[in-house]
């Protein structure tokens, strides 16, 4: 997954983290602004979880989204 292509289009990227990620606000999705590290640090923070458990979180993410095209 490219997320230089994420963050150019993160309008329409946003709706697909949300369903995975119904924790996450829309302040959230507003601060994430398609940056791989924030959404990291933000499902640490909703959910409780460590920095690798994001991680694996994000990975299995982009495994469903790698051929990802806006």
């Amino acid at each position: 997954m490219n997320w230089d292509i994420v963050k150019g289009n993160w309008k329409q990227f946003k709706g697909n983290v949300r369903q995975q990620w119904g924790k996450l606000t829309d302040d959230h999705l507003e601060q994430i602004a398609g940056t791989r590290t924030e959404l990291a640090g933000k499902i640490q923070e909703a959910y409780g979880v460590t920095q690798d458990d994001a991680e694996r979180q994000i990975k299995a993410f982009e495994g469903r989204y790698k051929d990802y095209r806006p």
